[in-house]
């Protein structure tokens, strides 16, 4: 039994033709078996949607011989990793990844990424998971430099675990691998989005509104993953689903809500 491959779920939010989650899959093969579930088109920033005004289509693509069985599904990522686990594995999986993301999710990116959104859903499951995204939007991004690092953070997950409650969320800058200094555990750094709406018109003269916007780190701090992303590092943040701000639980105890 101690030899036995660890079973690995794969998901994403930009779709099971993206290229991140293709080299995802070629580096998690190397180390276990593989089922993919994932959306069947993108689903970026999603968060953590889950369909229920809706039906959900689960639809196997892989033939029988194949060596790793994929699905596509019509939902969220987050309704990936829920069907996944009541509806197609029949134990729980060792390890849970989601991504590579083409793009971001470090900083307050993480509240609105479907691909961090999937791995804490795993986290709620009791699956040690980890979300992995490329600062590299283009559809075509390389990946080829990041894949050893890929490798060697999730075989030291399985190999260590995780916190109960705790999901790892990995970054990546996009470099040359040779250009890349190492890995840094890092804090989430404080930013946000300065937001506007750009408002136009359709052809008919309805008006219509088109998100845009700049982001806006705040935190000048060394220990973050902005820090670590802007100076050559991989950015490894453990975050947590449980949101309770424990720190104010006091302070509001002195409130005089019950008089």
């Amino acid at each position: 039994m101690k030899n036995k491959k660890p079973l690995i779920l794969v998901t994403n939010d930009d779709g099971i033709t993206a290229p991140g989650i293709r080299a995802l899959i070629s580096v998690m093969a190397t180390i276990g078996d593989i089922i993919v579930v994932a959306p069947d088109k993108p689903q970026s920033a999603m968060g953590h949607a889950i369909t229920i005004n809706n039906t959900l289509y689960l639809d196997k693509i892989s033939k029988e011989n194949d060596t790793i069985i994929e699905y596509t599904c019509s939902g969220t990522p987050v309704d990936c990793v829920k069907l996944a686990v009541n509806e197609i594995l029949k134990r729980k999986p060792d390890l849970c990844v989601s991504g590579i993301n083409h793009g971001s999710n470090s900083s307050i990116n993480v509240i609105y990424s479907g691909t961090m959104s999937a791995a804490v859903e795993a986290g709620i499951e009791g699956i040690p998971a980890i979300g992995f995204s490329l600062l590299d939007f283009d559809w075509n991004a390389d990946f080829e430099p990041i894949k050893s690092f890929v490798k060697k953070i999730a075989l030291e997950t399985l190999e260590n675990k995780l916190p109960e409650g705790v999901i790892l969320n990995v970054n990546f800058p996009k470099l040359k691998e040779k250009d890349i200094k190492g890995i840094k555990i890092c804090r989430q750094a404080k930013a946000y989005y300065s937001q506007k709406f750009d408002k136009r018109q359709t052809p008919s003269g309805r008006d219509y509104y088109w998100l845009t916007g700049d982001f806006v780190n705040q935190d000048k701090g060394e220990d973050t993953d902005e820090w670590a992303l802007e100076n050559g590092y991989i950015s490894v943040v453990p975050v947590q689903y449980d949101l309770t701000a424990h720190h104010t639980i006091q302070q509001l105890n002195t409130w005089n809500l019950n008089e």
